[in-house]
């Protein structure tokens, strides 16, 4: 009997060092896994660190565009409302019924320098000269197509010749 007992616990004490052993194979197997997920980690957390950087610096580079923006914006309100007062002040239904030939002339040129800074600003030259016949928006003569002469030279057939000659 005495010899069954020591049988008994020779094989538990050989069943508990091999469940032992399995088990500290799994902790030790359980350990890898998680060292090597805290190394996936360590490179998600330094890719989230940089994105979070560089959102930073888009912020800050947007915030500062956004400043120009506005200050942009009040100035070309502002001259909105410049222009605004202009036309307020001036009668222009009278202006044309008067002075239709100078009326003209100023459109005419203030549109040639119009479409000479778009085109600047589309990056073009901007420099091409004015037509000949375009009456500059500085220019105070009373002929309508600012070529000093009496003719009409204009392609609108609607409107009608003026004789000055009279």
């Amino acid at each position: 009997m005495f010899s069954s007992i020591k049988i008994a616990i020779v094989l538990t004490l050989i069943a508990t060092g091999g469940l032992g052993y399995f088990y500290i194979q799994k902790l030790q197997s359980d350990l890898e896994t998680a060292r090597e997920n805290v190394a996936k980690m360590e490179v998600v957390v330094a890719t989230a660190e940089a994105s979070i950087k560089t959102m930073e610096e888009q912020n800050a580079k947007m915030q500062e565009l956004n400043l120009a923006l506005s200050a942009d914006l009040q100035k070309a309100e502002a001259y909105g409302d410049d222009l605004r007062g202009k036309l307020q002040r001036h009668n222009l239904t009278a202006m044309a019924l008067k002075e239709a030939g100078r009326l003209e002339g100023k459109m005419n040129g203030a549109t040639a320098k119009l479409w000479r800074e778009l085109e600047q600003d589309t990056g073009g030259s901007g420099d091409a000269p004015l037509p000949s016949w375009l009456q500059s928006p500085e220019s105070r003569t009373e002929d309508s197509d600012g070529d000093g002469s009496t003719e009409d030279n204009s392609s609108d057939s609607t409107t009608p010749k003026i004789d000055k000659s009279n």
